[in-house]
């Protein structure tokens, strides 16, 4: 009885939590010198920050919001579907180990790109799937990727991935942050975020980190 109770109070306190209406600030997308930056929305950003950062050659994944127009936007005003953001991660990385496209391929294979404003059992517009670029030539390369997986029909119904020039990143509330490493018994972590992370191991032909 006392385990159980225990892992209710857990429960509830996450729930409060991702309920609070903290403000958030604006996360410089500026990458160190010798370094890139480039900005994924695919789904609870609980998991994707969690791919990203296994990963060879990414430094770090921050876990925020992208794509919508208010600012410093709270995890339940997102959660709300009103603000345009979706769930994203900034992943910072060294292009000299891995490149765009190398985290094009990542971002598209930990993921089901056709499930329009929805990730697993996770809906609303805030899930959407969104590939941001910086430049023409990101943009080429998401847009080739699209093509590729079109034409080899890797799945079965069509991509509804958005396509986005970089927009404001604002960081997620703290307790987000590599939350699938902090909270590997959490409900959700076990029963969605871990199960999504491990068939995207199974798949990904890149390489990875050790003990990823």
């Amino acid at each position: 009885m006392k385990i159980k109770l225990a892992s209710l109070v857990v429960v509830l306190f996450t729930i409060l939590s991702c309920n609070s209406n903290a403000q958030t600030k604006k996360l410089s997308l500026e990458p160190k010198k010798g370094k890139a930056v480039a900005v994924f929305a695919s789904g609870c950003f609980w998991c994707s920050e969690h791919v990203f950062e296994a990963v060879v050659g990414v430094e770090e994944a921050v876990s925020g919001y992208s794509g919508g127009n208010v600012k410093n936007p709270s995890y339940e005003l997102v959660g709300s579907n009103r603000t345009g953001h979706a769930e994203a991660v900034a992943v910072f990385y060294d292009p000299k180990v891995v490149s765009f496209k190398e985290l094009v391929d990542v971002f598209f294979a930990s993921q089901d790109p056709t499930t329009p404003n929805q990730q697993g059992p996770d809906k609303g517009s805030s899930y959407r799937s969104i590939a941001f670029y910086k430049n023409a030539v990101e943009k080429k390369i998401i847009e080739d990727k699209i093509k590729e997986l079109t034409a080899n029909k890797v799945f079965a119904n069509p991509i509804v991935t958005e396509v986005k020039a970089v927009s404001d990143f604002y960081e997620a509330e703290a307790y987000h942050q590599d939350y699938v490493k902090n909270n590997p018994n959490q409900p959700y972590v076990k029963g969605v975020s871990i199960p999504r992370y491990n068939k995207f191991k199974k798949t990904y032909k890149g390489k990875l980190k050790p003990k990823s």
